[in-house]
């Protein structure tokens, strides 16, 4: 009895290394101990492209389209520090009289400018001005003034355009001319009817006239 339940419990041990060894050899061939990793990640779309952020009108359109009297509006949020009348006394920041055209950080003696505004250069130029709005920290790094700046770009149009009308400046940039797609989309398509006088003319220039009919030229 003894040597049969031994025999028994022989062949259980045997089986059961048996089934230990075979879980080890197909996880080695079938990579049971995990997902394999792709060599490429994600899916491929055909024909997708990344696309960039859309850019917006430019700062001359802004400036031709904008609005000094919305800018003051704007402007009510810079009154806490700056003033702007001519002779205005500073305060947290300088009098903005006149600051158009002037040199960055240097337009209103003995104001106490941070040195990274003072030590920018150049001047107050429209697209420095424009940068400035936007975000005064990025346009100079180390700036005391803590306004965050504003996002929008009509309204920092418009803000150039209140600081101008006080003060003057530069003479305003030129606005971009029409995109090519615009004047091409305005041209006649190939196959579509021609009206008016470019019908009249396509067909003159279809039908000649005879030279018997042709009026004679003026010999005065």
């Amino acid at each position: 009895m003894n040597d049969r339940m031994n025999t028994i419990f022989g062949w259980i041990l045997f089986s059961g290394v048996v089934a230990l060894g075979l879980s080890s050899i197909s996880a080695k061939v079938f990579h049971g101990n995990g997902a394999e990793r792709p060599e490429q990640l994600g899916y491929v779309i055909e024909g997708a492209e990344e696309t960039g952020a859309v850019a917006g009108p430019s700062l001359a359109t802004l400036l031709a389209a904008g609005d000094a009297a919305s800018g003051e509006a704007v402007f009510a949020k810079c009154m806490a520090c700056h003033t702007i009348a001519s002779g205005g006394a500073d305060g947290i920041g300088p009098n903005l009289y006149g600051v158009l055209g002037k040199p960055v950080g240097k337009h209103a003696p003995g104001f106490a400018y941070s040195g990274a505004l003072s030590g920018h250069g150049g001047d107050w130029t429209f697209e420095n001005m424009d940068a400035w709005l936007k975000s005064p920290r990025a346009f100079a790094d180390g700036t005391k003034m803590s306004f965050a700046g504003l996002s929008s770009g009509e309204d920092r149009a418009n803000v150039i355009l209140y600081l101008l009308a006080n003060g003057g400046g530069p003479a305003l940039p030129t606005p971009d001319a029409p995109a090519a797609e615009e004047a091409a989309a305005a041209a006649p398509v190939e196959g579509e009817a021609v009206a008016g006088a470019d019908a009249a003319g396509a067909v003159a220039a279809d039908n000649p006239v005879a030279s018997d009919n042709a009026a004679t030229g003026n010999t005065n």
